[in-house]
């Protein structure tokens, strides 16, 4: 691998980790292309390259996989995870809810309760 394209892999990174770190908030390309020190095109098209997604879609797949573990082991409501994660409405949080994971998020729920912890005798 050369070095261009380690520093660039190294840049990407960085600017994942920062979507990461605020998965709730609206996706701002222009400033996670900034992290990464390229322009906002030019960033879409890496990301893709590199990480095989969108930097759109992978904000949201990393948003329903927070909203995964919320449903499962929390009690808030469907519409209160939607909008802890950052998604704008149900609706679109459902639809994508289901095309990722293949279920509604109260069928998920419904299937994926969390696990009792046994008491100590």
């Amino acid at each position: 691998m050369s070095r261009e394209t380690e520093a660039r892999n190294r840049r990407l990174l960085r600017a994942r980790d920062a979507m990461d770190r605020t998965y709730a908030s609206p996706l701002d390309v222009r400033a996670v292309a900034a992290v990464a020190h390229v322009s906002p095109a030019h960033f879409s098209r890496m990301f893709r390259e590199v990480f095989g997604e969108s930097p759109h879609r992978y904000l949201q797949r990393r948003r329903i996989e927070r909203s995964m573990f919320l449903l499962r082991d929390t009690e808030p409501t469907i519409t209160d995870i939607c909008f802890d994660v950052g998604f704008g409405s149900v609706g679109t949080f459902s639809r994508t809810f289901k095309s990722i994971i293949g279920l509604t998020p109260s069928a998920y729920r419904a299937q994926n309760t969390p696990m009792s912890t046994p008491h100590c005798v």
